[in-house]
């Protein structure tokens, strides 16, 4: 079953001109997509098409109707600096009119699902990048939403904290099985981390090259050396590379 959908659509900026589309993309129930392409791309304005904070020029956009269906995980964690942990996490659900006890209950068994039960009266200052996308992740996750649309969330960690927090993804999303839209830039992150790697265009972005990733998920131990996964960073590589060529 569907779960979000974009279709022929085009996005079009004053001053700007078109930078997104033709674009069509559709996300099954479950389904963890990763967009790819060069900066500038559209990427990031697919995903807001996505998350209902913009609007196409042109063309449709199907997304989970509701309140608390669709959550968004920026590539900064956008935490209330004055705020515990817990708060920030319970935001999304004290917003919504949830009690607020009920609400930081709820935001604790978040933060203990994402590894810090032990961080709950922690502020941000406190945490380490690693541990600030954590709390992002756990108040993307408090709603429980069917959605999860992440854009480049690990960008600003190290190799070691990026990997790791790859592996908790796909950790928590086999608990709840949420379809997930994730922008990175990184070619084999994209690889590792979704069922479907989608390769866009320069701008005005455009999809150049489709890659389905085989394998179990979660990722076995060492699936990043397999024969696998180097043909598929290598297929979605060489898509980029095409397109990048066709447009020099």
């Amino acid at each position: 079953m569907s779960v979000a959908s974009l279709t022929a659509v085009e996005v079009e900026y004053p001053g700007r001109g078109k930078v997104l589309g033709p674009f069509d993309l559709t996300l099954e129930d479950g389904e963890i997509v990763a967009l790819v392409g060069p900066s500038g791309c559209g990427k990031s304005t697919a995903l807001r098409l996505l998350a209902g904070l913009e609007q196409p020029t042109r063309g449709s956009v199907e997304r989970m109707p509701g309140r608390g269906e669709t959550a968004v995980v920026f590539q900064a964690p956008t935490l209330m600096p004055w705020a515990s942990a817990l708060a920030n996490a319970a935001l999304p659900l004290e917003l919504a009119g949830t009690p607020k006890a009920e609400a930081r209950g709820r935001a604790a068994q978040s933060l203990h699902r994402v590894g810090l039960g032990d961080a709950l009266d922690a502020k941000p200052a406190q945490l380490s990048g690693g541990m600030a996308m954590r709390v992002s992740l756990a108040r993307a996750l408090v709603t429980q939403p069917r959605l999860l649309l992440m854009g480049e969330p690990f960008a600003a960690l190290d190799e070691i904290t990026r990997r790791a927090m790859a592996e908790d993804l796909h950790r928590l999303w086999a608990q709840s099985r949420q379809a997930i839209i994730f922008v990175t830039h990184n070619v084999e992150e994209a690889a590792y981390i979704a069922h479907r790697v989608i390769a866009m265009s320069p701008a005005p972005g455009r999809l150049s090259a489709e890659t389905a990733i085989g394998g179990d998920m979660p990722r076995p131990a060492h699936f990043r050396t397999t024969e696998s996964f180097r043909v598929a960073v290598e297929a979605i590589s060489g898509g980029l590379a095409a397109d990048l060529g066709r447009t020099a």
